[in-house]
């Protein structure tokens, strides 16, 4: 329902909008500019993301029916239930989704977006099989999006390269509000959920999992702070890239091992590729077209001068709010935010205040709605609940906290 009033929403919007300067004006430019901008979205949404991630989602949906022929899938499922039992508990135990959940996540904690996708679309349709309202999210599927969106990420390489580009004098010093960023938004997003649900994370098998979940990742950042921006690089690129290849060499490897047919197998599986790609190709269209009306229009300008003119009768220190821009954006568009984030730093410069906290808002949380189009448009889901206003409470407080963490860090 929330989708459906966004969707709807963001077309009002621009029309009136439009509308509202035609006649102050006499301008029409706002409305060619909204209707050039929505055809070459839809444009976008169909060439430049749905058919390569026909090619993509082929070649990942073959391995993963290779690797759950071989029982690799069950395997993680084992591995990681008694944490996902606690957090998910529609799914029964040791069930395929749990080890598709994990490559999920695994693979967006690496930065490997191109991996993680399919992962996460496979686990999204296992979900689906257990949902008995197939055109309604489930609790399960809504948890599973929720932590997808907050785009839990170790090295948010793109953005350290990009700070490179534009010159920065050191390029990662970003890197740990991010990652800290982006978790404080993973664990918001788990806690909303969890309480939509009545789940109890105060529990010590969730309590030990997070635990060593934040251990982890402390140790794991402060190795990387003392490291020199080249090496963090060279770190990020071996690690996440050699540890994909080694797991589909190893789910391939260890199929053949089992005497599985390998080959035949992948085929199988690699057919749903282009089909899942087909469905989700309307609604994509239909969101990032109206994202596209909405930022034409003006109206995300509007609502940046609106806040910020909002803080500054506060009488609180407002130099955060030029980086407004990205965090508002990043839920819409990934593309739009980043764009937004290089201008940002072109701007006022990529060391000063704004452009750094432009990239920990960049990197501290995911496109929410356009995530949300995809995984349930893959499944046919309609009625998305309350999937949409858990993720943005999420990130809204992931936002919060890049607030806190910029003044904290660079401030």
């Amino acid at each position: 329902m929330a989708l459906n009033y966004i969707f709807v929403g963001f077309f009002l919007i621009a029309f009136f909008i439009a509308l509202l300067q035609f006649v102050l004006t006499g301008d029409v430019q706002t409305f060619k500019e909204i209707v050039e901008g929505m055809l070459k979205m839809a444009e976008v949404a169909v060439m430049d993301i749905a058919l390569p991630l026909t090619g993509v989602m082929t070649f990942f949906l073959g391995v993963l029916n290779v690797a759950e022929k071989a029982g690799i899938i069950n395997g993680l499922a084992r591995i990681i239930g008694p944490f996902f039992n606690k957090l998910f508990p529609e799914v029964p135990v040791n069930h395929p989704a749990h080890g598709q959940m994990i490559m999920n996540f695994s693979a967006n904690f690496l930065g490997l977006d191109n991996a993680a996708t399919p992962f996460g679309l496979k686990a999204m349709q296992s979900l689906q099989e257990l949902n008995p309202q197939k055109d309604t999210a489930s609790n399960a599927q809504i948890m599973f999006l929720v932590l997808h969106t907050s785009g839990l990420q170790i090295i948010p390489l793109s953005i350290i390269a990009q700070r490179a580009i534009l010159g920065a004098e050191s390029p990662s010093d970003v890197f740990i509000p991010c990652v800290v960023g982006t978790y404080i938004t993973t664990v918001a997003g788990m806690m909303i959920t969890a309480a939509w649900q009545r789940i109890n994370l105060f529990n010590r098998v969730i309590m030990f999992w997070l635990g060593g979940i934040t251990a982890l990742l402390g140790l794991t950042l402060w190795y990387l702070s003392s490291l020199p921006k080249e090496q963090i690089e060279t770190i990020s690129i071996f690690v996440g890239n050699s540890v994909l290849l080694g797991v589909i060499a190893g789910f391939l490897g260890f199929a053949l091992f089992k005497k599985i047919n390998v080959f035949e197998s992948f085929i199988e599986g690699a057919k749903g590729g282009f089909a899942t790609s087909v469905t989700i190709i309307p609604y994509l269209v239909g969101l990032l077209v109206a994202i596209s009306a909405f930022r034409a229009c003006g109206a995300m300008d509007y609502l940046i001068d609106g806040l910020k003119w909002l803080f500054s009768l506060t009488g609180l220190n407002t130099d955060f709010t030029d980086a407004l821009p990205v965090a508002l954006m990043k839920p819409l568009s990934g593309s739009g935010a980043r764009a937004l984030m290089i201008d940002a730093m072109k701007e006022f410069g990529p060391d000063s205040f704004v452009g750094r906290l432009v990239c920990i808002f960049q990197g501290s949380a995911d496109t929410t709605l356009y995530i949300v189009a995809l995984y349930f448009g893959s499944v046919g889901i309609k009625n998305t609940r309350y999937a949409i206003v858990a993720g943005m409470i999420a990130d809204l407080i992931g936002v919060v906290a890049g607030i806190w963490l910029g003044y904290l860090f660079f401030h």
